[in-house]
């Protein structure tokens, strides 16, 4: 396994775990979360976004570090500054319907990309408190996806970690 190969497991190791804490705690353990390794603030808050594979037609639970805006949860499908749109945002924008979960609640809602004005309104309010989005868009011809979920009703079950 090379040097490259080791840190994406590792990454991958450190969202499972993120996610298993998150899912077991209601998001006692997990919400807040220090991204200043990842040029974020030091209380960082996240989400846990529910999607369906738009391949596999298996559920999909993610972490995100989230911005929240009055009522609503904004997401920058970064990727790092990869040159391809994650998972978890393809995955998002194959159905109309989304589920998210923020500390103990469990929403079902809708979501939106963020265009024009409104984007970078907040492009500029999620940058400032995620540094790191500017440097990813640095490194991407790509243009980083700012999406935007409102709740629109509660879920009561809870939610268990896809095997």
């Amino acid at each position: 396994m090379d040097e490259s190969e080791r840190l994406l497991a590792e990454r991958g190791n450190g969202i499972r775990q993120h996610l298993r804490d998150y899912l077991e705690t209601d998001g006692r353990v997990g919400y807040v979360r220090d991204m200043t390794a990842h040029g974020g603030i030091p209380a960082a808050v996240h989400l846990v976004l529910r999607t369906v594979g738009r391949k596999s037609g298996r559920v999909m639970l993610v972490p995100l570090t989230y911005t929240p805006w009055v009522d609503e949860f904004v997401l920058v499908a970064s990727k790092g500054g990869s040159v391809k749109h994650p998972d978890w945002y393809l995955n998002l924008i194959s159905r109309p319907e989304v589920e998210f979960q923020v500390r103990h609640k469990r929403f079902s809602g809708t979501w939106r990309i963020a265009e024009g004005e409104e984007r970078q309104e907040l492009w500029d309010y999620a940058s400032t408190s995620f540094k790191g989005y500017a440097t990813y868009q640095a490194r991407t011809e790509r243009r980083l996806p700012v999406v935007v979920l409102t709740a629109t009703g509660l879920i009561e079950e809870p939610w268990e970690q896809p095997a």
